[in-house]
């Protein structure tokens, strides 16, 4: 079993009650943090280690490194390959700032998109962009809909009935 299945089974399966998955990803949250923390310290910083240095430097383990790297992954300028590594595979961390926020932002993780390191690196309108950006991918706009004895919207005066609707 990879180290994303082990991951993904613990934080996802059906091996653990809902009370250690609890415990688990309040945990998982606060190493995240911390983790978000260095890394927006020093955003251009590229990263280059095995899975396992990755997670001494953090001061985790490796499962809980493994589901930072699983999250992480998309907001990356060069993604890892998560499905097959193992502790020794070398993973690569140089984030795209703009990608990271957008990616908190749709995860509803307040506690990341709001950590005061983002003022150094991203400007509160640039943020706000991103945030109106990300809310609104989600929501589904129907086009108006024209009423058989509406004007026709090509302008000809006609109801739409006897104009560009006969065909429709």
């Amino acid at each position: 079993m990879t180290l994303l299945e082990n991951w993904r089974n613990l934080a996802y399966g059906d091996g653990t009650n809902d009370k250690d998955k609890e415990t688990l990803w309040t945990n998982y949250f606060m190493v995240e943090k911390g983790i978000y923390e260095q890394i927006l310290s020093n955003p251009k910083e590229k990263i280059t280690c095995t899975v396992k240095e990755l997670a001494e430097k953090f001061h985790t383990d490796v499962q809980t490194i493994t589901g930072f790297l699983d999250g992480i992954n998309e907001s990356l300028t060069e993604e890892n390959p998560i499905e097959t590594m193992d502790e020794n595979t070398t993973v690569n961390i140089e984030i795209v700032p703009e990608r990271l926020y957008y990616n908190m932002v749709e995860a509803k993780a307040e506690w990341l998109y709001n950590l005061p390191q983002w003022d150094n690196i991203l400007d509160a309108e640039k943020r706000k962009e991103i945030y109106h950006a990300q809310k609104i991918s989600g929501t589904v706009v129907k086009p108006k809909k024209i009423g058989r004895n509406d004007p026709c919207p090509c302008g000809s005066g006609k109801k739409y009935k006897h104009c560009c609707g006969k065909n429709a």
